[in-house]
């Protein structure tokens, strides 16, 4: 599971996103980016984050580490961002919060080269969980200690928005004509060739285990968190075989 953490410090807001992550300090002396429920995409987009930050790390992707960060909203009284004030009122209770990579660089196509196997590999995987926020425009991509790492998977899996048109939703293909590393000539056929047998029942069981309870609750339609955990892994779980033949826009 998912190491728990409670954040001790609010230290400042990251605007760059739309939903107004912070960066935090935890009481395991971390220092965390954090994501709110209280945001206004809502805690399916922290279940996102998990399922798609989760499995990329199992496939051996790099991503930063996830916590569970428990929210006192009494930390937000000082806080003279009113914004904030609110977000962090509206936000008590379990968030979700990723590790800071000090230093780190984001991504630019003109100044770092990627080598056709990982572009692929990082292109599948967008595919397979319909990743629609990895444009040149915004990469989500962060360059740390030379190496490339993956951020931000909160617009993925559109499908989990409207569960009961899922399965038609991820039948279809993915438009990769806008992707960040698209001029990087991935080699997409060797990397569903590598990673597609890995994507198999137990590993997103594992994956979807990693959800809190508290974020799944409610959901119309289903009547216990792990009967969601099933339907978050069922498309998945289908898409993995043949998404590379339904990739546009990188041939």
């Amino acid at each position: 599971m998912l190491k728990e953490v409670t954040a001790t410090r609010y230290i400042t807001p990251l605007r760059e996103g739309g939903s107004l992550p912070g960066l935090v300090e935890a009481d395991d002396v971390g220092t965390y980016v954090m994501k709110f429920t209280g945001a206004g995409q809502g805690r399916k987009t922290l279940v996102a984050e998990v399922v798609c930050g989760e499995l990329a790390r199992r496939l051996g992707f790099r991503v930063p580490r996830l916590v569970t960060i428990g929210l006192d909203p009494v930390l937000g009284l000082g806080e003279p961002d009113q914004e904030v004030q609110v977000l962090l009122r509206a936000s008590g209770g379990t968030n979700l919060g990723m590790d800071f990579l000090s230093g780190a660089l984001g991504f630019d196509p003109l100044a770092f080269a990627v080598g056709p196997e990982e572009a692929g590999r990082i292109v599948w995987f967008d595919a397979l969980v319909n990743n629609v926020d990895r444009s040149w425009r915004n990469p989500n991509l962060l360059m740390w200690q030379g190496k490339l790492w993956l951020i931000d998977h909160g617009a993925t899996m559109i499908w989990h928005h409207n569960w009961p048109g899922a399965k038609a939703s991820a039948a279809r293909p993915y438009d990769a004509s806008d992707h960040a590393l698209r001029p990087f000539a991935p080699d997409v056929a060797a990397a569903a060739a590598e990673l597609a047998p890995l994507v198999t029942e137990d590993l997103l069981a594992e994956v979807t285990a990693e959800i809190p309870d508290a974020w799944l609750a409610g959901e119309p339609g289903s009547d216990a968190p792990d009967d969601l955990r099933a339907a978050y892994a069922r498309p998945l779980l289908a898409r993995a075989a043949v998404i590379h033949e339904r990739i546009e826009g990188v041939r």
